[in-house]
């Protein structure tokens, strides 16, 4: 698969640049994507949730009324949970909800991932860029550039770079990654993924071990 190289002012370079079809142009699997993505959303929650149960509530535990003759059920403690302020039946407990997912699925997920991308035209590819120092401003004007401005984009980079990222941090729908970073939700969650020609070879590197 063949794509033309730009330059951050969204002009042709004169360039083009040939994308692994073992990478860019496979048969997507659709399973494999929602596996690793779910993987990643599981590991994004912290699990720290929990609820009191009968022998944690505070209260007395003296028996609340006789056992018999009340024409009503016994009852033993005001901490049961059939009762207001009592402890909770079944309540969530604290856990880990990661799970694990083979790397070759997790390389079959990324993929088709990056192949979904090409196949709708999401994909561009980018001379390697710097800045001097960290500006907002000029990655905005690159954003412009390429017409992306205001739309989720995902910039990878060959190596990580700091005034790069440090201008991108303050973007809500911009971030920037390095080719080892990557990840199946990152990729998809972007309206556009922008490649350095840096990171090229890396992803096919990552992508193939």
């Amino acid at each position: 698969m063949e794509v033309k190289v730009l330059d951050i002012n969204g002009k042709e370079t004169g360039r083009s640049v040939q994308l692994a079809d073992s990478v860019f142009a496979i048969e997507p699997n659709r399973h494999a994507i929602y596996l690793d993505v779910k993987q990643y959303l599981a590991n994004q929650r912290q699990g720290t949730h929990k609820a009191k149960e009968r022998a944690e509530v505070a209260g007395s535990t003296r028996k609340i009324k006789k056992q018999k003759g009340t024409g009503t059920a016994r009852a033993g403690s005001a901490k049961s949970p059939v009762f207001k302020g009592g402890g909770t039946i079944f309540g969530p407990r604290p856990r880990s909800y990661s799970f694990k997912l083979n790397k070759a699925l997790k390389r079959l997920a990324r993929k088709s991932a990056f192949t979904m991308k090409a196949q709708e035209a999401n994909l561009f590819v980018v001379e390697d860029f710097t800045f001097e120092a960290p500006s907002t401003k000029n990655f905005i004007n690159v954003l412009k550039a390429l017409g992306l401005e205001g739309k989720k984009s995902l910039f990878v980079l060959g190596e990580s770079n700091k005034n790069v990222y440090l201008s991108s941090r303050n973007l809500e729908r911009a971030s920037v990654v390095t080719s080892s970073e990557l990840n199946t939700y990152g990729i998809l969650n972007a309206k556009s993924l922008v490649l350095t020609e840096g990171s090229l070879e890396g992803i096919v590197e990552n992508l193939s071990k």
